[in-house]
């Protein structure tokens, strides 16, 4: 009712104004009231009992066929045009909006159900003083509720006290962003003090100023004004609707936004409609039949004008025409009922039945075990099911490496601390000695708390620990200060790290096992165990992360008052801040990191610094000012951060390892394969993607070479671009060919794409951050595509959430290619929704690239199963199925447009009308689903053999214009036969009796029989692979129709429904006949021939991939795989720094403020030889080529299918 409310006060002139801030006061309706604020209550759902039909009518008659056939049926209303009956139209017509509208109202009623569930929870309300039961729909703003322990928060509140020490409250925020780790809030001081004493919580009035309404799930700004004190309010003062509360016994909050106004409903907006190459391509057909159908109404109308002058005063004397109808109105009037006669060009189950496939074929990917992870109980899942033939056509996939290619379980590795590496192992000889699962670990034994799971293999680390070096304790002390991991300890001793990314837990649990244990946190201290003795450090600030800034850190008081600020960070980023002292340190701790990216680790620099007592406190006073301040709060901050992060002294470095997923090189290697180029786009430095890139096989000593753009300048982007290009393509023109075209509906939309240029060999292509920006401004970017697309690989480094969009657009926009994005993170979302194709990895970061996602599972080697497999199929059926659909109806139909030469033109049908009615809807509409839902050219594994097999896909070969212009072509040409043949042979034809049977109803039944047999025999032909149900379906169909026939042509059906079935007895006088019978058999003979032969005569000749395989798949069985070599390490001479992820951090503990740290993930380029993943039981990932194949046993006309 609130919108249409809104609409009608619209109407009035009383648009709603744009609220600007949001102004509210505790415990007071009234004043709240005044501004109109939204309740609670929450409506996703899109209709009422009333609104339901005439809207949901509405929104389908916006589908320009339902639209069509509604014209059509209105015109079969009309006597005076109409030759076919309304039912023939209404009847199928009625049946497709009925299953919609069903579907329709069922999801609808799920989302009432929802909405009244939520609407109708139940929470503690301070109402007039005392606490009362309320649902949520009626809470208002500026009311306060109570929380209990797992209760979902109603609204969006400022938390004002809990039951935790120091008005901590702890949540779940996975409906939110997908993370099931918990979140630290804090209350004000102030008003924690209140706890829960209703009397005073009645009596608070203050008023809070804040921003409007917005989606932002990561800021929040306002003030709390009390007892005329003005306190600053931010994201960790808040607690979101869509939260649960944990580990916490209650706590009271202020509503600041409900219902609607939430950041959760914020977020909900529509998700963009995708749509496939063919729904577009259809577009344009159908209009293209249209004009078709207009063209041969002409032509028949004309006819009719013609044959009504020249012949029609001839049977005028026994058929007069109607006053005022002459020639020229007959003419017209014939247009018109031609129209209604031949609308079968496009029929309504067409749409039903392209439904029907996607759904059948997304149930397919959503069952394949093959695609099951069991570790995480994960399903593949389509999220979607429009888009399921798009994944046989990709050309391009953008993939995240961080949790995509990479595992995102982090191990502590190595480390550096004060000039020497530990981690490694040497012999007596000092050679270093390779690390297996059989190498000796470290015993952790004398350390009660450690983490038995960790795992280290250098002993002489924990000797320099116990023995006391103060470099390596206050090495691991940093890392068990610095840091936003939540401890939980159920029982004594038994600690689990909930940490906001897996490196954070992995360096807490190292410095855990060292000896320097993390045991428990408030907002103003921390506490840990150095190597057994408990110290309690105060905690005074923490200086927050954030993109630019690329560091943490901490500043913590020693029980003996010793101030100071740990800090870790990029490499880059803390030498830059180091006291000049530590030079030489900074040379050696260099060297280590180079080695450490050689390994594809992932690097973090650590410092330290101690504090003046007198500075820290004039310190501290300007961060409170600058932290109150509404504006310029973050850039005054930044200044404080950078004003005392000066002068530290450096202790080292770490490395963690993220091994990469099992089966990526082989996927990778697959779908390079089938001509897909894969393209990685990562927050990590140069160094570690390119190290990674190795590691992938995507990056290979063979290539011819690996161009990197690094320039910081636009000229200098140009120049790195335009030399690489030459080398590439010496000939290459200096500007790009851009060819012109227009698409879209009515073709209104203008294209530009630019054309694939010739390269002789393999190259690679790195490019990082800065050079990224200036490469996709609008003067570069068509320079950046052209030298890009000629490489194999291309490795895009340190690119924000918005670039790795941008580029994807980029080659949307150009290429004309279908795109597909991959990535398990926040940072992928805008990736994931840009592409034409968006899957999601349920991986380590939560589950927010999923939920944005089209296709979702657990591994990366899944996606060449969903690919060559699914995607290669789902396209093949789909195909298929709008080529056999089309020829069948315009068979059908052109069979109307030669009999209207023998019929004067008069629209008279040739089939019975109930034929017309039910030719689409029960004779053919299973077995062509059947076909489209089983069939497949050759099996997963022989798909996986040869994955050139996808190609014709990316080429979209199997249907397109000429596709469809040959689809017709060959319907012109069966319709010639099945018209013709039946008509020659009944002719001057009698019974065996000497009776007559060369009548109307005689005929149409021969030429509907006729269709129906060489409809049936030709998808019989199509299809490739039978299975019992295609059976059952294709002569199920012809048993029906000869049930339906008998049935309809009977006495019994005549007495009773005498007008609606004439042909009384047609079927038994007519199908008696032997003559009859050697008619369908001649005519399915010459239709079905000429098919044969050309098909035979085309392998022959001109045979594809697919004819190709298909032959091998007869000869012989599936050869086993041939072993893979593993390639050799290799080791990076350039050094590598900590890459953070693009996302803001917030560390300030005092204040709670969240902390959101991931580090680039880097990983050892190694390949494993053995793996037992399904992918190696399998074993679909191994390729060879036909030409393997001794030259003696190919057959003449197989030709050599070459790597691509």
């Amino acid at each position: 009712m609130g919108s249409v409310a809104s609409y009608f006060g619209q109407l009035c002139g009383k648009q709603k104004k744009r609220e600007e801030e949001r102004h509210l006061r505790a415990n007071d309706r009234s004043f709240n009231l005044s501004y109109n604020y939204a309740n609670n209550a929450i409506k996703t759902s899109k209709y009422n009992i009333f609104t339901f039909l005439p809207l949901n009518l509405f929104e389908q008659f916006r589908r320009l066929a339902n639209a069509y056939f509604v014209f059509l049926m209105v015109l079969q209303l009309i006597p005076q045009i109409s030759s076919l009956s309304w039912f023939t139209t209404a009847v199928p017509l009625i049946l497709v909006l009925s299953i919609t509208a069903v579907k329709d109202a069922s999801d609808d009623i799920n989302r009432h159900k929802s909405d009244n569930q939520v609407n109708n929870r139940i929470v503690d309300v301070l109402i007039d003083g005392e606490l009362r039961k309320e649902k949520w729909m009626n809470v208002q703003v500026g009311d306060i509720i109570k929380l209990e322990n797992n209760q979902f928060v109603t609204a969006d509140l400022l938390l004002l006290s809990s039951s935790e020490p120091l008005n901590l409250v702890y949540v779940e925020t996975a409906e939110l962003d997908g993370e099931t780790n918990l979140k630290v809030k804090q209350a004000l001081t102030v008003t924690g003090e209140i706890g829960d004493n209703i009397d005073a919580l009645a009596g608070f009035n203050g008023e809070v100023r804040c921003e409007p309404p917005n989606n932002r799930l990561d800021k929040f700004k306002g003030n709390l004004v009390l007892n005329g004190q003005t306190y600053a309010l931010d994201n960790d003062k808040v607690l979101l609707r869509g939260c649960t509360l944990r580990n916490t016994e209650w706590c009271f909050g202020l509503v600041i936004f409900g219902g609607p106004d939430t950041k959760l409903m914020q977020n909900s907006g529509k998700t963009t409609f995708k749509r496939t190459s063919i729904d577009h391509l259809m577009n344009v057909l159908v209009l293209c039949i249209f004009g078709f159908l207009a063209s041969m109404c002409s032509v028949l109308a004309i006819g009719n004008a013609i044959w009504e002058v020249r012949e029609g005063s001839m049977f005028t004397v026994f058929l007069p025409r109607e006053p005022g109808i002459d020639a020229a109105l007959s003419s017209f009037l014939s247009f018109w009922s031609y129209i209604i006669i031949l609308n079968t060009v496009v029929p309504i189950s067409l749409y039903v039945s392209v439904e029907i496939i996607r759904l059948g074929n997304s149930f397919y990917i959503d069952w394949d075990r093959k695609m099951y992870y069991p570790k995480s109980d994960t399903p593949a899942q389509a999220r979607t099911t429009t888009l399921n033939e798009e994944l046989g056509q990709i050309k391009y996939i953008f993939s995240d490496k961080t949790g995509t290619l990479t595992q995102n379980i982090m191990t502590f590795n190595k480390c550096s601390i004060n000039g020497k590496a530990y981690g490694e192992l040497f012999d007596f000889a000092g050679q270093r000695v390779e690390i297996t699962e059989k190498t000796q670990t470290v015993d952790f034994s004398w350390n009660r708390l450690a983490d038995m799971k960790f795992i280290f293999h250098d002993q002489s680390l924990v000797e320099t620990v116990r023995e006391g070096n103060p470099e390596a304790q206050t090495f691991f002390r940093l890392l068990a200060l610095c840091h936003t991991v939540m401890p939980e300890e159920k029982t004594e001793g038994e600690l689990f790290y909930q940490a906001q990314s897996p490196d954070e837990g992995a360096l807490v649990t190292a410095a855990r096992n060292f000896g320097f244990v993390f045991r428990s946190r408030t907002p103003e201290t921390i506490t840990i165990m150095e190597m057994g003795t408990r110290v309690t450090y105060e905690l005074l600030t923490v200086l927050d992360f954030n993109n630019v800034r690329k560091r943490m850190s901490v500043i913590v008081r020693s029980p003996e008052g010793k101030l100071t600020l740990y800090c870790k960070g990029a490499d880059t980023i803390i030498f830059e801040r180091l006291h000049p002292s530590c030079k030489k340190l900074v040379e050696v701790t260099s060297r280590h990191l180079s080695e450490y990216a050689g390994e594809g680790l992932r690097t973090l620099a650590l410092a330290y610094k101690n504090l003046d007592e007198t500075y820290m406190e004039d310190w501290k006073q300007r961060h409170h000012e600058a932290s109150i301040t509404m504006e310029g709060r973050e850039e005054r901050l930044d200044e404080l951060y950078e004003e005392i992060e000066k002068d530290l002294l450096l202790l080292g470095a770490t490395a963690v390892e993220d091994k990469l997923q099992d089966g990526v090189p082989q996927t990778i290697e697959q779908l390079a394969k089938a001509d897909i180029k894969i393209w990685v786009l990562t927050g990590d430095k140069q160094e570690t993607a390119e190290n990674i890139g190795y590691s992938c096989n995507m990056l290979r000593e063979e290539m011819k070479d690996i161009f990197v753009v690094a320039a910081n300048t636009a000229e200098g982007v140009m120049e790195e671009l335009r030399n690489a290009r030459r080398k590439m393509c010496p000939e290459s023109a200096d500007e790009p060919s851009l060819v012109k075209s227009r698409a879209g509906l009515f073709w209104l939309q203008k294209t530009e794409a630019v054309l694939d240029e010739k390269v002789d060999g393999e190259y690679g292509l790195v490019i990082n951050g800065h050079s990224l920006a200036f490469a996709l401004e609008k003067n570069l970017q068509l320079e950046l595509l052209r030298t890009a697309c000629m490489c194999q690989t291309v490795i895009c480094c340190r690119v924000t959430p918005l670039q790795k969009a941008q580029v994807v657009e980029l080659v949307k926009k150009y290429k004309q290619a279908v795109t597909l994005a991959i990535g398990d993170g926040a940072n992928d979302v805008s990736m994931i929704k840009a592409a034409h194709i968006g899957v999601g990895i349920s991986g380590q970061e939560g589950m927010q690239a999923v939920l944005s996602s089209d296709f979702s599972f657990a591994q990366f080697r899944y996606l060449q199963r969903l690919l060559l497999v699914h995607g290669r199929w789902s396209y093949l059926r789909m195909c298929k199925f709008l080529r056999y659909f089309f020829y069948k109806n315009f068979t059908f139909t052109f069979v109307h447009f030669w009999y209207a030469f023998f019929c004067g033109f008069s629209a008279q049908t040739v089939y019975d009308e109930w034929f017309i009615t039910l030719y689409n809807l029960v004779y053919t509409a299973l077995p062509v689903l059947g076909m489209s839902l089983f069939d497949q050219d050759v099996n997963d594994r022989w798909s996986f053999q040869y994955p050139q097999l996808y190609t014709p896909g990316q080429r979209n070969l199997y249907f397109c214009k000429k596709a469809f212009v040959r689809c017709m072509m060959h319907s012109c040409y069966s319709s010639l036969i099945l018209f013709f043949i039946p008509w020659a042979a009944m002719h001057d034809t009698v019974r065996d009796d000497g009776k007559d049977i060369a009548d109307y109803q005689s005929f149409a039944l021969l030429a509907q029989t006729c269709l129906l047999v060489v409809m049936n025999i030709q998808l019989c032909l199509d299809t490739h692979y039978w299975t019992a149900v295609n059976q059952f379906f294709v002569w199920g169909s012809l048993a029906a129709y000869f049930a339906i026939t008998f049935t309809m042509y009977s006495n019994g059906m005549f007495l009773i429904f005498t007008s609606i079935f004439p042909f009384i007895g047609t079927a038994r006088n007519s199908l008696n006949q032997p003559n009859v019978w050697l008619t369908i058999f001649l005519t399915s003979l010459l239709c079905i021939l000429p098919v044969v032969a050309f098909r035979f005569i085309l392998i022959q000749l001109r045979p594809t991939i697919n004819d190709k395989v298909r032959h091998k798949v007869r000869k012989e069985a599936l050869p086993a795989p041939a072993p893979r070599r593993p390639p050799t390490r290799r080791i990076s001479t350039r050094r590598s720094g900590y890459a953070f992820s693009h996302t803001q951090g917030y560390g300030n503990l005092v204040t709670s403020r969240k902390f959101l740290l991931k580090l680039p993930l880097k990983s050892r380029p190694v390949l494993f030889t053995e793996t037992d993943s399904p992918l190696a039981q399998n074993q679909p990932q191994h390729y060879r080529t036909i030409a393997e194949e001794p030259e003696e046993s190919q057959s003449p006309q197989m030709e050599e299918v070459r790597r691509e």
